[in-house]
């Protein structure tokens, strides 16, 4: 921040907080990733929401049957052309105002209505986690179809005597299938998972000793040390959180961190999505609850230094090569690795995009094998959501340039994104011109790279 006592700072650590969001602003890139309360992640998960989708396809597909079978019947009492319509009606009214148990199909059009209801109310709006509704659907469901067949005399009608009872039954049953053994099973062990990433999160917590920024140097953390937050306090080292929300800022940039590195520890896991001329590589990666993790992976023939210093420590001039972005600011310095930026970047697609702001918490970390970079979305008083702007919000994400040990000229730059850009933008569309678009910023990476060091000879 300008003056006061962020401004040494101001000029070397502009944006560094920002460069998730700075960069996938213009990418246009889907999907949170925050580890919060649960109830906090995201609304609805994916599978919970395929199975309201088959909720509502059981209502439709019974309301469409009912109404063929109308029109069904109606032709067959009326002949001429011009009589069918009216024939429909009648049918309509004979099955609903003057309703009959044993001959009126309506009632298994209710008995839909009313898996709908209580289905989309249960898993949808409460977003129960147990069993017991559909439970109680299925049970009258089959109840109520086994004591129409038995008494009334839809079998000897037409072939809707047999289909809409058999249908209705069936897929009862594909309901309770498809919650019981896929969105609990699966929700359950998704939960799992993000409760073995917090424990995780909160038990490893490295600090890192400061080191003064003197006029025309780079911002460079230390390399992360062993300790805890305590040890530091009591030594007195360098700046520190102080407020509880100074110390929420820390906690997130440490849980960021944490992912990132989680992320990299499963390189097994990573799916293959798309090469590039150049060799680069992009891969995606489910996370619980979030959906894709998209992480690129380089290999650059310069010094892991070089790249450190130009994506993750001077973001502030990726606006001279980088058009997509246009604005890069500090909100706060927290402590001597995280910080609040907040982001702005073009719009993209030739405005089908429009220009996004992000606030972000970041985290540097220095290590003998690599530099990181890791952050996530979060609020500040100083940029609340702006009319002009789309607010994106980003999930735990970064840079990470691996050192190579047997050669110092050459390194691997890995980027992890994971985003949400709000607004009404076609996820799928998104996904299809994600891994060109990381392909690209590699490209003007690399031209920037060549440039610094053809202007060092």
């Amino acid at each position: 921040m300008p003056g006061g006592d962020y401004g040494e700072l101001g000029g070397s650590l502009p944006a560094i907080a920002s460069l998730n969001a700075s960069y996938t602003t213009s990418l246009s890139l889907p999907s949170p990733y925050m580890l919060v309360p649960p109830g906090e992640r995201k609304a609805i998960s994916d599978v919970r929401r395929t199975f309201c989708l088959f909720v509502t396809f059981d209502l439709l597909f019974i309301a469409l049957l009912w109404i063929i079978e109308l029109n069904v019947r109606s032709s067959a009492l009326c002949y001429v052309p011009l009589q069918i319509s009216s024939s429909i009606w009648d049918n309509l009214e004979n099955e609903v105002v003057h309703y009959n148990f044993k001959s009126s199909f309506f009632d298994i059009f209710i008995l839909a209505v009313f898996r709908f209801l209580c289905l989309q109310v249960g898993y949808a709006a409460l977003r129960l986690k147990h069993w017991w509704v559909i439970a109680i659907t299925t049970l009258v469901t089959n109840a109520f179809l086994i004591v129409k067949v038995i008494q009334s005399n839809l079998l000897s009608q037409n072939a809707f005597g047999y289909v809409l009872p058999i249908t209705s039954f069936v897929v009862a049953w594909l309901e309770t299938w498809f919650l019981d053994f896929k969105v609990l099973t699966q929700e359950a062990d998704d939960e799992r998972a993000y409760l073995a990433a917090v424990n995780a999160a909160c038990e490893r917590a490295p600090m890192m000793y400061p080191r003064a920024v003197s006029d025309g140097q780079f911002y460079s953390p230390p390399e992360s040390l062993a300790g805890s937050e305590e040890d530091l306090d009591e030594e007195g080292l360098g700046r520190r959180a102080v407020t509880a929300q100074e110390k929420e800022y820390v906690r997130l940039g440490r849980e960021a961190m944490s992912v990132v590195e989680q992320i990299l520890a499963q390189e097994d896991n990573w799916k293959f999505e798309k090469n590039s001329d150049m060799g680069d590589s992009v891969y995606t990666l489910e996370i619980p609850f979030h959906g894709k993790t998209f992480i690129l992976k380089a290999f650059m023939q310069c010094s892991a230094e070089l790249v450190y210093q130009e994506v993750i420590l001077q973001p502030e001039k990726m606006v001279q090569w980088n058009k997509t972005v246009s604005a890069c600011q500090i909100l706060q310095r927290v402590d001597d690795n995280t910080l609040v930026s907040y982001d702005v970047s073009s719009g993209a697609a030739g405005g089908v995009v429009s220009a996004r702001d992000f606030v972000n918490v970041r985290r540097v970390e220095r290590k003998r094998d690599r530099y990181l970079s890791a952050g996530m979305a979060t609020d500040h008083d100083a940029k609340p959501p702006h009319s002009r702007y789309v607010r994106g919000e980003n999930g735990p994400g970064g840079f990470v340039v691996l050192k190579s040990s047997s050669n110092p000229s050459v390194c691997t730059f890995i980027w992890v994104l994971n985003t949400d850009l709000k607004g009404r933008l076609p996820r799928y569309l998104i996904h299809q011109s994600l891994a060109a678009t990381m392909f690209e910023f590699m490209s003007h990476l690399r031209q920037r790279i060549a440039e610094l060091r053809s202007s060092l000879r």
